[in-house]
């Protein structure tokens, strides 16, 4: 079984990928932190990347989401069919990221940082934007009150609403449940739910369950390499469960 996981790997050809990475990688000094990785994800797919600490996951989601280049001349990367390389600026334009640092300035009220992001990505009739968005993640009573007097779970709720403001095709998410509590998680979840059929999601967790729960992909990583790459409803969640143990080294319950 485990040997079928490893080598197992499903590519949708009905549409074209809406991510396209080939030998990818990404070094810091003489480590590898991205060894050669290569995948394809179709349109509309939820990719959920597990692996343990220094695996390579957030580095690999900076890489593709423009934040970090790479540092090997035979790797390329194709986003919503936009070069990660050459393209970067319109392509930052079709994603959104959220990650550890919510992207967010803690002097200005809610409100006022999504007008000053609505600005950025030029988006006509903000307003109405902004205010689908501030109901959406619940913050639209705390819409005037400066963020350095938001919950966690009240910052990370707003760096959600930020990311969706373009209307993203590719949205990254680098544990996004990390900090939250219940019911911040329940409005992500709800949030996710409702925009689910209309961008790409590539999401890094630590968490299984979570991730299995939303994905239709899932990808392992470990020392900057896929140990395994494929479609959630091929994969035996029991198998899998086991492949993450003895590849990853991780005991999981």
């Amino acid at each position: 079984m485990t040997e079928r996981l490893q080598h197992s790997k499903c590519v949708d050809t009905k549409t074209a990928p809406a991510i396209r990475a080939s030998r990818v990688s990404r070094s810091f000094g003489p480590r590898k932190a991205v060894d050669d990785v290569s995948f394809e994800l179709p349109d509309k797919a939820f990719l959920s990347i597990f692996g343990p600490n220094g695996a390579g996951k957030t580095t690999l989601l900076k890489v593709l989401s423009t934040l970090l280049p790479m540092t090997d001349k035979k790797g390329s990367a194709q986003i919503a069919g936009f070069d990660v390389r050459t393209e970067s600026d319109e392509l930052r334009r079709r994603i959104g990221i959220i990650s550890h640092n919510p992207l967010l300035y803690r002097d200005l009220s809610a409100e006022e940082n999504l007008q000053f992001f609505a600005e950025l990505y030029c988006i006509s009739n903000p307003k109405e934007r902004i205010d689908e968005l501030l109901e959406a993640v619940e913050l639209k009573h705390r819409r005037y009150d400066t963020v350095r007097g938001f919950s966690r779970g009240m910052i990370q709720r707003l760096s959600i609403a930020r990311a969706l403001l373009p209307k993203p095709e590719v949205l990254f998410l680098d544990e996004p449940y990390s900090g939250l509590d219940p019911h911040a998680s329940d409005i992500l979840d709800s949030l996710i739910a409702n925009i689910r059929d209309d961008h790409t999601f590539v999401m890094v967790s630590h968490d299984l369950d979570k991730g299995f729960q939303l994905a239709s992909h899932a990808l392992i990583m470990s020392r900057g390499q896929i140990v395994l790459y494929d479609e959630c409803r091929n994969i035996d969640r029991d198998a899998f469960k086991l492949l993450y143990r003895e590849v990853v080294g991780l005991g999981v319950s």
